[in-house]
């Protein structure tokens, strides 16, 4: 009965991290803090988070009326 249990418990768990860090697969969340009316699309109509996050793109639907996959911000680089 134990071993159910701890079993259920790591499933429950990899299925609440799997949806919550979709957002940003491969991405800081700094790259992806894009004030709403800067957002460059970068998907399609009813792309999905994983489609977003394929391309290389943010994807928040938070947001009403704008793009929800759009592209990141790109890490600076610092010339001298």
């Amino acid at each position: 009965m134990e071993a159910r249990l701890l079993w259920l418990l790591a499933a429950v768990l990899a299925l609440a991290f799997s949806s919550s860090s979709g957002e940003y697969v491969g991405l800081s969340e700094n790259q992806c803090a894009i004030p709403a009316k800067e957002r460059v699309d970068c998907g399609y109509p009813e792309v999905t988070p994983e489609q977003c996050n394929s391309r290389g793109c943010c994807f928040d639907s938070s947001i009403p009326e704008v793009p929800w996959c759009f592209k990141p911000l790109q890490k600076s680089e610092c010339t001298f």
